[in-house]
């Protein structure tokens, strides 16, 4: 059971970062892009108050499971578990820090710009049609 779960965060985790990354690419996604990369902020920074700068609630998770199934070898971020699992390649900590900050920063900008003009455009047509 420990097993499937692992895998099943994996696969999770990746697709939530992937979906941070390029969800706002798509009119229909950007909203919830925009709720997830908050509420991945949020993780990060408010959560990081208490656990430390950058904390996720689904890294930690993911590692108690890889420990109680005795993997202790992770790497310090999930970045890098990623990276590591998927080349065999574990790059830095702050390569794989900076990369994931720049990579939310850009991701939350398009998220937020291509949203703001979602809604000036609706507001648009609601006007245009009323006249």
């Amino acid at each position: 059971m420990l097993r499937l779960l692992d895998i099943a965060f994996f696969i999770f985790h990746a697709a939530l970062i992937l979906f941070n990354v390029t969800g706002w690419a798509w009119r229909r996604t950007r909203r919830l892009n925009l709720a997830c990369l908050l509420l991945t902020a949020s993780s990060w920074f408010l959560m990081g108050i208490w656990h430390g700068a950058g904390y996720c609630v689904f890294t930690d998770w993911h590692f108690q499971v890889r420990h109680a199934l005795g993997i202790t070898d992770d790497p310090s971020n999930y970045v890098q578990l990623l990276v590591r699992t998927l080349t065999g390649w574990t790059p830095s900590d702050e390569l794989s820090k900076n990369v994931a900050g720049v990579c939310f920063l850009v991701s939350l900008i398009l998220s937020i710009g291509l949203n703001l003009r979602d809604r000036r455009q609706a507001a648009g047509s609601v006007v245009a049609a009323a006249d």
